[in-house]
């Protein structure tokens, strides 16, 4: 009967009676074989633009065989690495080509394992005779407690965490869960440090200040607790209000009075704001602006000269002042007086004199 091969490692499988005389070097080679599946390493150099065949030459040593292969070379394009059908093996590879490009470890005619073009990295693959899978696990037992020893990148990768589970201290203590219910969709919740304290976010590094970013999808609002924040900044000097069901949104702030530059001519005024009336020059009048309710508007006699040369208050087209359609003068030395508005009847009305 004739020698014949093992199908994955190729080893020599010696018939009864064969190989008289040599039968002990074909014993070693084999060992050797065994030796270079359990712990071998190869250096594979790739071909720039098509890679590279693995080898498994019967009865002999060849790279295929190794248990770690470390690929090497400078790849121009994507590339494979054939391992050759029917092969059964475990394997260590490291990707250490030069190239910003895709290398595939695959079969000859099945499926296989890629590192894309920026992973320069490490993956333990098997081939089961028609494809190349990747062992990457993706799940730790519940009984295992794995930890790092340095900076846990993710590749790019999500890290998972189920509905419910949290992340914790070393002492077990909860301080960020996620929760997903009927009522509570995609629920961050962050436990407090103590029953007295708040959670707390604090500032670190070169920067004194905490630029803390939510930006809502669309055109929807930040909500916290129930009130709905504006998805979009005010103007200057604006103010935030709320509709008293927790809605905020930005408003031109009316408190206060906005005090103009002298006036020495005639003007209409807006609500909200101040006048320094000169009328050295000669009496003028001071038109008032369309009220609406709670409207202010302040004048004051700047030079002292009233008296003389009275200030016109005129009201806003068919407006009243003081319930009358007429103007109002101003005839006091040193006067300062405010009008706010009330409605269609009364119109203007004198807050103070």
């Amino acid at each position: 009967m004739a020698n014949s091969t093992s199908a994955n490692l190729k080893l020599t499988v010696q018939a009864t009676g064969e190989n008289s005389g040599t039968w002990g070097q074909i014993t070693n080679t084999n060992l050797l074989i065994l030796e270079q599946a359990i712990g071998g390493y190869s250096s594979v150099a790739l071909n720039a633009t098509t890679g590279a065949t693995l080898t498994y030459s019967n009865g002999a040593l060849s790279n295929g065989k190794d248990a770690v292969i470390k690929l090497t070379g400078t790849i121009t394009g994507n590339v494979n690495v054939v391992i050759p059908d029917s092969v059964e093996k475990t394997y260590i590879i490291e990707n250490a080509t030069s190239g910003s490009f895709a290398v595939t470890v695959k079969t000859s005619s099945g499926t296989g394992v890629t590192w894309s073009a920026t992973d320069k990295g490490k993956k333990m693959v098997y081939s089961d005779g028609t494809n190349v899978v990747d062992t990457a696990f993706t799940e730790v037992s519940s009984d295992y407690s794995p930890q790092l020893s340095g900076i846990l990148d993710t590749n790019g990768n999500d890290i998972i965490i189920d509905n419910g589970g949290a992340i914790e201290d070393d002492s077990n203590n909860e301080y960020v869960k996620f929760v997903k219910t009927a009522t509570a969709v995609n629920e961050v919740s962050v436990t407090n440090a103590a029953a007295s304290g708040a959670p707390e976010i604090s500032a670190t590094g070169d920067d004194t200040d905490i630029d803390l970013k939510l930006t809502p999808k669309g055109s929807g609002n930040l909500v916290f607790d129930g009130i709905k924040f504006p998805n979009a900044d005010g103007t200057v000097d604006q103010i935030l209000t709320t509709n008293g069901s927790g809605v905020l949104s930005f408003v031109d702030n009316s408190g206060g009075t906005s005090w103009q530059a002298v006036k020495t001519t005639g003007f209409t005024g807006a609500a909200g704001e101040g006048y320094f009336c000169d009328t050295t020059g000669g009496a003028f009048t001071a038109t008032l602006p369309a009220g609406t309710l709670g409207d202010e508007i302040s004048f004051i006699d700047y030079a002292g000269t009233f008296d003389t040369n009275n200030l016109t208050i005129a009201p806003n087209g068919a407006e009243k002042i003081q319930g009358s359609a007429a103007s109002l003068t101003v005839s006091v030395e040193r006067a300062g007086l405010t009008l706010v508005y009330t409605d269609g009847t009364q119109g203007w009305l004198l807050k103070d004199k």
